[in-house]
């Protein structure tokens, strides 16, 4: 009884894809930390730009552009 147990428990596999699946999420959040890292002095600009235009068209000195097409 107690080696078909034993026998049962080292057959049994349903673990691994828990495992595999949190290796998965590991990778991509990673990968995407690294990409947002990388990018970050560009969002940075970007994002102060966006808010000084905002700023600036609240308080009516904001620059009046044209749309391109």
């Amino acid at each position: 009884m107690k080696i078909k147990s034993i026998k049962t428990f080292l057959k049994d596999d349903s673990g691994a894809t828990a495992i595999e699946y949190g290796l998965i999420a590991a990778l991509v959040s990673v990968a995407g930390i690294t990409a947002l890292t990388a990018m970050g002095g560009g969002l940075q600009t970007m994002f102060n730009a966006v808010a000084t235009e905002l700023t600036n068209a609240v308080s009516g000195t904001g620059t009046e552009t044209t749309p391109t097409e």
